[in-house]
């Protein structure tokens, strides 16, 4: 059977920037960009130019791209021509292939944010289409509060898509701007636009998460006829984002109806990338990723309950609804104060470790879990410590080097200019094959900002474990969490550090105290301890 082609429209650059707090630079955009290209996006929208040095500067330096890139802007202004609109022109001037221009499609907004005849909108829209065909470009108009103007007019937002349409506009994009819309109202609307007269082919849909439903509400609309796909990596974008196409383009290529009735420029082989695509953005954000993101997330495979590991084992179709590997994700077999001995021995296989059946090392693993979690430890997320307390139960754990003390000053003191700054110094002392080794590091950086205590112990310890040294150096810390397990006099601070290294391994550790730098020590030293047995040969 012929599959019917979907096409997908990135506005990662565009709406991803309206995001609060996101704000990227123009090499950033390039290197979106390359990922989306190798991923399999039809349309990449780079931006307003003209609206901000970034946009005009992107659509300057952008360089050859399987997709097209497409330069956003809106339609004409009342009272003058098209030819003669300065903003519809700096759009112009990027001399995309693909134009994109917004439009007014809710007779209320025409009136109360325009000031305008709802026929001087209607004129605006269909000068503005013809004045890109004129140019030789593809068009493209966005229907923003489509939804909500269709329920409030549906003869006037009907008027203002075919004066788009008719005019020679390849894509007539369905926008849920408010993100407000039902599932149901999307299918029920989108029917009704084609059912007019504008074919499927010819309709996009363009959803806002404000409801949680974007991705559905983006389904409904291809159930319906839709033929084009807008959404962001991640899901960016204003307010509570747009719909996520890190969670559409696996849904279309493994779910049906849609893997068989469907086809995108996305490949199988392309989609293993997404997990990587969608951590890449995370990383250009200095973002957290979140772990319960669908597909790509990495709780989205991550099995707690020792019942579910233990049918996993024999099984990963009992709970999991794909592959992992799929989308370039992997499984995780927590350990908690729920395991069982399934998951125990699960994880340390992956680990490397194979354990003998019913070697009493496992119930002591298993006791010792469960009393460290009852003091505030936690293992779900810690998998590098959990490996290391299992192996110095079992007896697999070297000593590679011992710290015999550590101190950590922090004092507050006026610069030159007069200004209060914190200044942190740590001292550590170490044993390493019989020599002791005393390192001292500071908390600035190379621009004179404090990183703060816990930096200052983390560059001291890493300073110098001789024989090791090597093995440490493309260590590095991505992210440093603090939760405070018990209220009032008697709280416990619990550290969770994220560590990366230079073959872009991953690891987490755990440490637990009254006093939060005890904490992050403790955390920190499981995190080199991890790296060492991973990478020291046995002699």
């Amino acid at each position: 059977m012929t599959k019917t082609r979907l096409t997908l429209y990135d506005t990662t650059l565009r709406d991803g920037q309206q995001t609060q707090g996101v704000q990227f630079s123009t090499p950033e955009k390039h290197r979106i960009v390359e990922a989306l290209d190798a991923l399999g996006i039809d349309y990449i929208e780079g931006g307003w130019p003209g609206a901000n040095p970034t946009d005009s500067a992107f659509f300057e330096e952008v360089g050859h791209t399987r997709a097209t890139v497409t330069a956003f802007g809106m339609t004409k202004r009342a009272g003058r021509s098209a030819e003669n609109d300065d903003v519809l022109a700096a759009v112009m001037n990027a001399g995309t292939k693909s134009v994109c221009l917004v439009g007014k499609t809710h007779d209320f907004h025409v009136t109360a944010a325009l000031g305008i005849t709802l026929e001087e909108n209607v004129e605006n829209i269909r000068a503005s289409v013809a004045h890109i065909l004129s140019q030789k470009r593809e068009a493209l108009f966005d229907a923003e509060h489509f939804f909500d103007g269709y329920k409030a007019n549906p003869d006037y937002a009907l008027t203002c898509l075919h004066a788009a349409y008719d005019a020679g506009a390849r894509w007539i994009v369905l926008c849920d701007t408010n993100g407000g819309a039902l599932p149901s109202e999307v299918g029920r609307i989108t029917k009704a636009v084609i059912a007019s007269g504008i074919p499927g082919s010819h309709v996009g849909i363009h959803t806002h998460n404000d409801t949680e439903m974007a991705v559905a509400t983006t389904l409904a609309a291809v159930d319906a006829g839709a033929r084009q796909i807008q959404g962001t990596l991640n899901g960016l974008g204003e307010r509570c984002g747009n719909a996520n196409l890190t969670a559409l383009i696996p849904t279309l290529l493994l779910k049906e109806p849609y893997a068989s009735s469907y086809e995108t420029g996305v490949t199988l082989d392309a989609l293993e990338g997404m997990t990587r695509v969608s951590r890449m953005l995370d990383e250009i954000l200095n973002r957290v990723p979140l772990k319960q993101s669908a597909y790509v997330g990495s709780s989205a495979f991550a099995h707690k309950a020792g019942l579910h590991a233990s049918a996993i084992l024999k099984d990963p179709t009992t709970y999991e609804h794909i592959d992992p590997a799929q989308v370039g994700n992997r499984r995780v077999i927590p350990m908690s104060n729920q395991a069982g001995q399934s998951n125990l021995r699960r994880r340390l296989s992956e680990a490397g470790i194979e354990v003998p059946d019913k070697d009493p090392a496992m119930a002591r693993i298993l006791d010792r879990i469960k009393a460290r979690e009852s003091e505030g430890y936690s293992y779900d997320t810690a998998q590098a410590s959990f490996e290391l307390l299992a192996r110095d139960e079992l007896g697999l754990l070297p000593e590679f080097f011992e710290v015999k003390r550590y101190r950590v000053t922090v004092e507050r003191r006026k610069n030159k200019y007069n200004k209060m700054i914190s200044h942190s110094e740590a001292v550590v002392v170490v044993k390493v094959d019989g020599e002791k080794k005393l390192s001292v590091s500071e908390s600035m950086d190379e621009l004179g900002n404090d990183r703060g205590p816990v930096n200052a112990l983390s560059k001291a310890l890493a300073k110098d474990l001789g024989p090791y040294q090597s093995m440490i150096d493309d260590m590095r810390l991505v992210d440093f969490k603090v939760r405070i397990t018990q209220g009032g006099t008697e709280a416990v601070t619990r550290v969770i550090i994220d560590s990366e290294d230079g073959q872009g391994r991953r690891w987490s550790t755990v440490g637990v105290s009254a006093n939060i730098i005890d904490a992050s020590f403790e955390a920190l030293l499981d995190a080199v301890r991890w790296k060492l047995v991973r990478d020291v040969r046995p002699a």
